[in-house]
């Protein structure tokens, strides 16, 4: 089988690990680099002595398929050149700007029999990949993923820089339909929203609250789901996979406090080994995007779904929207004069009021 022929499309810090990694793929040939900056395509060139171009147009005869490692607000573009021309597509999250451009990618991916990826790379995290081992009947999902200022990205908020990575997760455990969706997010330094917190509903009756910051002076990236036969506790970060399995009296509720455990002041050791079995999995951790780069050759290769498709994609990207629409709803905002509004506002003044105040007291002393 001939070796499939990939450019990553996209030159930034993103595009470069791709770059890097696609060369490790069995099957695979890295042959192109595009980005419209010149010092973006001189660092590459530099990196991995292969072609570059500016415009991504140029080196689409010349491939079998590409990664969109681009600004998101030009995935559906981009993608959709692809797809058209018979390219098969790994784009970077979200799939889109909005849900019906993602719809539309994933919709023209299908309609052509192409493969297309989405870079949902939690997905391939040992951690959540181990989950599927406890079998655990989600019910109820709680998740936190907070970053230090990333300082890049900034062309979207925080929900779909990084709640749509926990977002994805979540659809991942159910088919059912979003019931409804409620979220809060303000915007602090970037014109986007840069902490965010949502619930979300779903017709099965699992119920997910996300939260989000891009302002935390210490990383974050963990979510505990809780079923009626068990609970996890990820860190994705390390990783880790903490469950908690429920004795046959719990399961059934015929567990009495009193009579099982020995002192019911001092119980929460012996519940945790007798009632609520606590077992920490031991991971070994692992290039989770090398495994989705891998994922999608071997999809391109075989035809096979590839472990978050277009549809998947797609669906975070359209329940991304219903979050956004939410937070408009409630967030603090500037009118045409400038001039903020809201409770935001109010918290801001009284800051730079006492900041003007002290600078006061500093001259007159």
């Amino acid at each position: 089988m001939s070796r499939l022929r990939i450019a990553v499309i996209g030159a930034g810090h993103l595009g470069r690990i791709h770059a890097k990694l696609l060369q490790q793929v069995d099957g695979v040939e890295l042959v192109a680099v595009t980005d419209p900056f010149a010092q973006a395509r001189a660092k590459v060139e530099e990196l991995f002595s292969v072609p570059t171009f500016a415009d991504y147009r140029e080196c689409i005869p010349k491939i079998d398929a590409a990664v969109v490692a681009a600004p998101t607000d030009l995935h559906a573009e981009i993608a959709t050149d692809l797809l058209k021309a018979g390219k098969h597509a790994f784009v970077e999250k979200p799939l889109a700007a909005n849900g019906p451009d993602a719809q539309r990618i994933a919709n023209l991916a299908r309609s052509r029999n192409l493969t297309l990826q989405v870079g949902h790379v939690e997905r391939f995290n040992p951690a959540f990949a181990a989950l599927e081992d406890l079998a655990v009947d989600a019910k109820y999902v709680e998740a936190v993923r907070a970053s230090r200022f990333p300082g890049r990205c900034l062309d979207v908020g925080v929900v779909m820089d990084l709640m749509i990575h926990d977002l994805d997760l979540v659809l991942s455990l159910t088919n059912a339909p979003v019931r409804s969706v409620s979220a809060s997010g303000m915007s602090v330094i970037s014109s986007h929203e840069d902490i965010a917190e949502t619930r979300i509903e779903f017709e099965c009756g699992l119920v997910a609250n996300l939260k989000a910051s891009r302002l935390s002076p210490t990383p974050a990236r963990q979510m505990q789901i809780f079923g009626a036969n068990g609970f996890a506790d990820i860190d994705f970060g390390k990783p880790s996979l903490t469950s908690v399995c429920p004795s046959a009296s719990v399961v059934d509720r015929t567990f009495d406090l009193d009579s099982e455990v020995d002192n019911p002041l001092v119980c929460a050791d012996q519940i945790f080994t007798e009632s609520l079995k606590c077992v920490t999995k031991e991971l070994e951790p692992r290039n989770a995007i090398l495994d989705e780069l891998h994922d999608f050759a071997i999809s391109i290769q075989t035809g096979i779904s590839p472990a978050v498709n277009g549809d998947a994609g797609a669906r975070a990207v359209v329940v991304a929207d219903q979050i956004l629409d939410s937070i408009k709803k409630r967030t603090w905002y500037r009118d045409s004069s400038t001039t903020e509004v809201g409770p935001h506002a109010m918290v801001r003044q009284r800051i730079e009021s006492a900041s003007r105040r002290a600078g006061q007291n500093r001259r007159a002393a």
